[in-house]
């Protein structure tokens, strides 16, 4: 049994020698110097998340510089001095010795580590980060160099000389840092099933959910496994002085060959079951890996009699970054069945490419998808099943694909609740000039599809195409949603009046200009069946000429049909594409300086981030209505709006061109793009129940795919505020709050106050400098005009001179024009870019700023207390100098 004294004694030997000298703390200071340009590099002002993310993608590779640092003399210098027998002659077991020298590596890493806290007090400084997130990335910190520095003790116990014992250890612990990197032989691949062993062994592959808020218990499992084999390798090592060179020694070597064999194999087989079994704690802020309580109370609610088959076909190898997904479907899978209390059955299918299991795969509707990655060096496209059936009875819901940004939960929950529930709410789609619903369209005589918002409808109500010829049937219609009623001819606007006249549920998307399809603008004329050049007869007049007066009327706002709103939020909030986008892409976003851009009064928009909208338009309520008005969705107040003849030009073969850079003027108002507009209760005379958004992109295809991929790393609520509202009027609040169940989108909220001034500062030059050639170019065709104006009312030449002196002038003037105003352009162009060269060096001075400030403050706290050690150190010295000698030195 290891005795505690001698394991301390020890263990206070090696760790205070550590840090008796200046060298110790010279390497803290490089490890937390290092750390610091990996954390706060220009990607990480970039990315704009405060977090570890960059310092965690580079810290294994830290750590084969650090671990060898500490352990290197661990033994080594025990053998260059001789003191190794000496220490062994003692009283103590080789395992009290053992455990002494590594829990004193142990204890100086702790240190180390403390020290490199500093990274965590700069991101408080500049942003706001999940305390729980960085303590689990800390946990994974020291687990995983506790790991290493075992293999470094071996590899110190090797040699006599300190420098061979810090490569040796550096190579033995690349082993598992860059073993993920390594190509599987065919051979073992076959053998095992599946070709991810060598990942599964990787220490960055167990390290990374710590790194997003776990503390997995396959992760600890790996850490400690690999210490305690290691650990076991030293004690053989130590304890060979004892049989080695004797009768036997050379059959007690293979016998202890065998036994660390045996271990690591049994070590091994732990972890591939492990591996296996999703037990994790999840540490972050808002428990978002973790069933939330709205799941396991619908869970709770499930009926008897509807038992739910939830059937999962996922490849057994999935490409590195679709890892993760695998590992969380397969883990709430197990949570759905635990928590579902005998009425959920959980099927999970391994499916490989042209195998029986792909073929059922695709008979539900799970299809693979085609996925790029790299593996050992090497470029393929993989053939990826990551889907879900989930049925009850007849009931069935197909989730043919899980991408990474999916909320796995919401997709889960909500089919198990709709197959398990016997009824269906369902949803009108007005047929519109959009056509959402897809079908056969006669102006251009091909299919088109229906949009991914009737997809996802669908997987939770009942979804019906509905005319307007008619009148609308409301009994058979819980929620109708109407995507350019402007569109309408009258008699299809009177009868989408009538149903909305008697109160039922409507969600009505508007727009100045869809920017899918510029032609549907309102004040554009409906398309001719069959398109110009077919033929076809003319086509029916929009009702109130796409004003949509009838409809406004009767819900009491004012929306100008022709009038596109203009924002500089996306500029503020997406700095790194100014040079892409134009305020008319209107962010909707709390960060605009504007608190009430969500409603916190509505459960709709109560938590969202952000929404994008294009060329969106605006309503406010009309004097005199007797309807409440609750504004959903405000622009920033440096905002404005643009007529359509100021915003868009005729196009040179029909429809409209959008002018590049019109003349715009804030008017310091922050716009309502979208508002519930209902009754007031206990009026009789008026029943209305509508949300009316401004803008009908807003659940265009686009933002689902943004959605699924977080494409340009944009996380956006477009997909989550109109299934919030579809829910709201429907009258089902289930999934609303788990819908918007995410991680706080936490910034780095220091510097973007820094930066947004210079942002705004340059946002109004370039107003002024497009403003300033607009008026330079009017007032050259003004001069010019003059001349052509005196030319006209000149009565001293005849008819025929007149004419040919002004056709001279009016070519002269257009060719002029022409050259002034390709000219008035480059000055234009040089001023825009000599105002976005200087908004990108004084943001960029900002972010090196602080680049600067998180790299120089955490080897502060190191250097001052090795400074202090070395003062102490010298004034030791001095006093143990006798006396005699220190003048004799002077």
């Amino acid at each position: 049994m290891p005795r505690l004294h001698v394991i301390l004694a020890v263990f206070q030997r090696n760790f205070w020698s550590y840090f008796s000298g200046v060298t110790g703390y010279l390497f803290i200071v490089a490890f937390v110097l290092v750390g610091a340009l990996a954390a706060f590099s220009e990607e990480f002002f970039t990315d704009n998340l405060a977090n570890l993310d960059k310092l965690n993608a580079y810290f294994p590779q830290i750590l084969l510089f650090l671990v060898p640092a500490i352990t290197m003399g661990v033994w080594s210098e025990e053998k260059k001095l001789g003191t190794e027998e000496l220490l062994f002659t003692l009283p103590v077991s080789d395992l009290e010795v053992l455990l002494g020298k590594y829990l004193s590596v142990v204890s100086v890493y702790t240190v180390v580590l403390l020290f490199s806290l500093t990274h965590y007090i700069v991101l408080r400084m500049i942003g706001d980060p999940d305390s729980g997130l960085i303590a689990t990335t800390y946990v994974g910190y020291w687990l995983a160099g506790c790991a290493l520095l075992s293999a470094g003790m071996v590899a110190s116990y090797l040699t006599a000389s300190t420098p061979v014992a810090f490569v040796l250890a550096a190579i033995l612990c690349a082993i598992p840092v860059f073993i993920a990197n390594l190509p599987m032989p065919v051979w073992a691949t076959r053998f095992i099933g599946h070709d991810r062993l060598f990942d599964q062994l990787s220490l960055a592959e167990q390290f990374r959910q710590f790194g997003m808020g776990f503390i997995p218990l396959s992760g600890v499992l790996y850490f400690v496994s690999f210490a305690a084999l290691m650990l076991y390798v030293n004690l053989v090592l130590i304890g060979q002085r004892h049989w080695a060179g004797g009768n036997r020694g050379t059959d007690m070597g293979w016998q202890y060959v065998a036994r660390a064999a045996s271990l690591a194999v049994v070590l091994f087989s732990a972890n591939a079951v492990m591996a296996n079994v999703n037990v994790r704690r999840d540490w972050t802020t808002e428990k978002i890996y973790t069933l939330s309580s709205t799941t396991t109370k619908l869970l709770k609610e499930l009926p008897d009699d509807r038992p739910v088959l939830m059937q999962a076909f996922v490849s057994k190898n999935v490409p590195r970054e679709y890892v993760s997904v695998r590992t969380s479907l397969l883990g709430l899978l197990t949570q759905y069945q635990q928590y579902g209390r005998g009425h959920i059955t959980v099927r999970v299918v391994e499916v490989d490419p042209f195998s029986d299991q792909a073929d059922e795969a695709r008979k539900f509707g799970v299809e693979p998808r085609k996925v790029q990655s790299e593996r050992g060096g090497r470029i393929q496209v993989d053939d990826v099943f990551l889907g879900c059936v989930v049925n009850s009875g007849a009931n069935e819901v197909v989730i043919p694909f899980f991408e990474v940004a999916i909320p796995i939960e919401y997709e889960l929950t909500r089919s198990v609740r709709t197959v398990a529930s016997k009824t269906r709410r369902t949803i009108g789609i007005l047929e519109t000039d959009a056509k959402i619903n897809g079908g056969f369209d006669m102006q251009s005589f091909r299919s088109s599809p229906e949009w991914r918002i009737i997809s996802e409808l669908k997987k939770q109500y009942n979804v019906e195409t509905v005319s307007a010829a008619g009148p609308i049937d409301d009994s058979k219609i819980d929620v109708l949603i109407a995507v350019l009623p402007s569109s309408l001819d009258q008699n299809q606007m009177a009868n989408l009046v009538d149903y909305v006249r008697k109160g039922k549920p409507t969600l009505i998307f508007d727009d100045p200009l869809p920017a899918f399809n510029p032609g549907m603008a309102p004040k554009q004329p409906k398309p001719r069946q069959g398109g110009m050049m077919m033929g076809g007869p003319p086509p029916e007049m929009k009702a109130d000429g796409g004003k949509a007066t009838s409809l406004v009327n009767l819900l009491g706002i004012q929306w100008q049909y022709d009038q596109i709103v203009w924002a500089d939020t996306i500029t503020l909030l997406h700095p790194e594409f100014a040079e892409v986008v134009r305020p008319e892409m209107v962010a909707i976003s709390k960060k605009s300086g504007t608190d009430s851009a969500f409603s916190d009064k509505s459960e709709i928009t109560r938590g969202l981030q952000e929404l994008l909208m294009f060329f969106a338009g605006t309503i406010r309520p009309r004097e005199g209505s007797k309807l409440k008005f609750e504004p959903l969705l405000r622009t920033g107040k440096n905002a404005g709006l643009l007529n359509w003849d100021q915003f868009v030009r005729p196009g040179m073969f029909g429809g409209v061109d959008i002018i590049d850079n019109p003349r715009r003027k804030s008017d310091d108002t922050a716009h309502v793009v979208g508002a519930q507009i209902k009754s007031e209760e206990g009026d009789k005379e008026n029943k209305i129940n509508v949300i009316y958004v401004a803008d009908a992109d807003i659940i265009s295809d686009w933002f689902f795919m943004v959605r699924e991929r977080r494409m340009y790393s944009l996380d956006l609520d477009n997909v989550t505020f109109v299934l919030n509202a579809v829910d709201s009027l429907a009258g089902d609040q289930a999934y609303i709050e788990l819908r918007k169940r995410r991680p706080k989108h936490r910034t780095l909220t220091v510097v973007e106050k820094r930066t947004e001034k210079f942002i705004k500062q340059s946002l109004e030059e370039r107003e002024a400098a497009a403003e300033d050639a607009k008026k330079k170019s009017e007032a050259e065709k003004e001069k010019f005009d003059q001349k052509i104006e005196k030319l006209e009312k000149d009565d001293t030449l005849d008819e025929v001179a007149k004419l040919q002196q002004l056709a001279l002038a009016r070519q002269e003037r257009d060719r002029k024009i022409e050259v002034f105003e390709a000219q008035n352009e480059q000055e234009k162009q040089k001023r825009l870019d000599e105002i976005r060269a200087r908004e990108k060096r004084e943001v960029r001075g900002v972010e090196h700023f602080y680049a600067r400030l998180a790299t120089i403050l955490p080897p502060i706290p190191a250097l001052i207390l090795g400074f202090f050690v070395w003062l102490r150190r010298l004034q030791n010295e001095q006093r143990e100098v006798p006396p005699a000698r220190r003048r004799a030195n002077r």
